[in-house]
């Protein structure tokens, strides 16, 4: 049986969710609005526009999201040139292809910046695809990056696992019906993720990694 491992990127791959809170709570702070650095950290994993609207409400000013947007995708890509991978990610995508399962990103990402991420992992010889910001009008929790990633995969919701670090990660796995893993190396903790729906939790993509033959059995092409 054909298998499909599904992954999320930021924070369960590169170790960037503490940069996404910098870049927004200035892009915020730019905008006139003071918002906690701990929500914003509780927050990423959302797609933009859900996440200005997690936290300003929908009593905010709406003509500010997309200055609020533009401005943390511009602080942000500061960055690009030196994201950094989590230990084992690279690793870890290698193994899931060793044990013969189809390995598909699954993000909130795109653009200029999914690339910045696709080379900081350089993996991309065991990536079968990518479900990203741009192939889906919602993102996360609603469950339509993870069904695309499924159909890119040539998979159901029974040959799949999803790996990621956010509730909203769990959130999405659950209601497209896929198994999730979470790693902490997103920050968030382990009670919250179990909650969401994680079915297990390691500490991060080496951890899993160290762990595999346990977890994971090998699949049929």
């Amino acid at each position: 049986m054909a298998r499909a491992a599904l992954f999320d990127v930021d924070g369960t791959l590169a170790d960037t969710n503490h940069l996404h809170v910098t870049t927004w709570w200035e892009a915020f702070r730019q905008a006139g609005e003071n918002v906690a650095m701990h929500d914003i950290h509780r927050a990423i994993g959302l797609g933009s526009t859900d996440l200005i609207a997690h936290l300003l409400g929908d009593e905010r000013d709406r003509g500010l999201d997309d200055e609020i947007s533009a401005a943390h995708s511009t602080l942000y890509a500061t960055y690009f040139d030196r994201l950094p991978a989590l230990e084992g990610a690279r690793d870890l995508l290698h193994a899931f292809h060793g044990r013969g399962w189809r390995v598909v990103l699954a993000t909130s990402a795109g653009g200029g910046e999914l690339g910045a991420l696709r080379r900081a992992i350089d993996a991309d010889d065991v990536i079968a695809g990518i479900a990203s910001a741009d192939d889906v009008s919602s993102g996360k929790p609603a469950p339509d990056a993870v069904r695309h990633a499924l159909d890119i995969a040539g998979c159901g919701p029974d040959e799949a696992l999803f790996i990621g670090d956010t509730v909203w990660d769990m959130r999405a796995a659950s209601r497209a019906g896929v198994r999730s893993i979470a790693l902490l190396s997103g920050g968030i903790p382990r009670g919250d993720l179990e909650e969401a729906g994680a079915s297990a939790v390691y500490a991060n993509p080496a951890d899993l990694l160290d762990q595999l033959d346990a977890e994971v059995p090998a699949a049929t092409a």
